[in-house]
């Protein structure tokens, strides 16, 4: 307990942040759902294709994710906004535990509060059953086959982080790389498993819809495929090659992590 207080005194400007994040992240994702989904949207009866609307709501949803990593709030908490990601770079050694706890109970309660924001303003748009908060669901496929996709994508894209961040030249494309892989998945694996890849992100949608019935996939393989990656890549390359937990290391923000980048720069 002394350890998450003394944390939390040093670090809440940074857990603010992710908390912000994560909700500036679903009141995008809702409105986004809104605009393409919703029956009474003329862009939804402009789009009739289900991958045409998937496209752009993932060009959104990247866009929103490259948006937060590169601003000046997301330099400076690293832009997690996922406890699956923060709890990955905990086991490469690169975040304290108990900064690691707060990160993650910032996001769950910052997803929650985007989604209550957001229902605020968009009233009855986000509760249409064509909308539903955004709610990460299973496919037809069925549960099985997005626990297996959610563990892919989830894997995908935290080893597609490390490889970005590996290098100080490759390593200010990282949130950019992110941001592609985010669009992608929502296009193309989306019809799986609704696309989540992100806990606090499920959860906040679930809250708002009431709707909990599949939260164990997304509270499970993201975790999963994230720290699977990060074992993977330390068998590769070694541990020593990840040199910080922020996805944006190139400015003059302070960092809380246990950071070697700038020796390794």
């Amino acid at each position: 307990m002394r350890g998450l207080s003394l944390a939390l005194r040093r670090h809440w400007p940074e857990y603010l942040i992710e908390a912000f994040g994560i909700g500036a992240f679903m009141v995008s994702a809702l409105s986004f759902t809104a605009l393409l989904e919703h029956p009474a949207s003329p862009l939804r009866a402009l789009l009739p294709d289900p991958l045409l609307r998937r496209a752009l709501m993932g060009l959104a949803m990247g866009a929103t994710g490259v948006a937060l990593v590169y601003s000046p709030w997301g330099q400076r908490s690293g832009a997690h906004f996922n406890p699956a990601l923060t709890f990955a770079f905990f086991r490469l050694g690169k975040v304290a535990g108990a900064d690691a706890l707060l990160y993650a109970a910032a996001q769950l309660v910052g997803a929650l509060l985007g989604v209550l924001l957001a229902a605020q303003a968009l009233g009855a748009l986000v509760a249409d059953p064509q909308v539903r908060f955004a709610v990460t669901l299973p496919g037809a496929p069925g549960a099985v086959v997005a626990f297996g996709a959610e563990l892919a994508i989830s894997f995908g894209l935290m080893f597609g982080v490390l490889a970005a961040r590996s290098s100080p030249r490759t390593a200010r494309f990282t949130g950019l790389v992110a941001g592609l892989l985010v669009a992608s998945y929502i296009t193309f694996e989306a019809p799986l498993s609704g696309m989540s890849m992100n806990p606090a992100r499920t959860l906040g949608s679930a809250g708002g819809a009431r709707l909990f019935s599949s939260l164990w996939i997304y509270f499970t393989a993201p975790p999963l495929g994230m720290l699977l990656a990060a074992e993977t890549w330390t068998r590769l390359r070694g541990a020593q090659s990840v040199h910080c937990a922020k996805l944006h290391h190139e400015n003059e923000q302070r960092c809380i992590f246990r950071c070697s980048y700038r020796a390794a720069a």
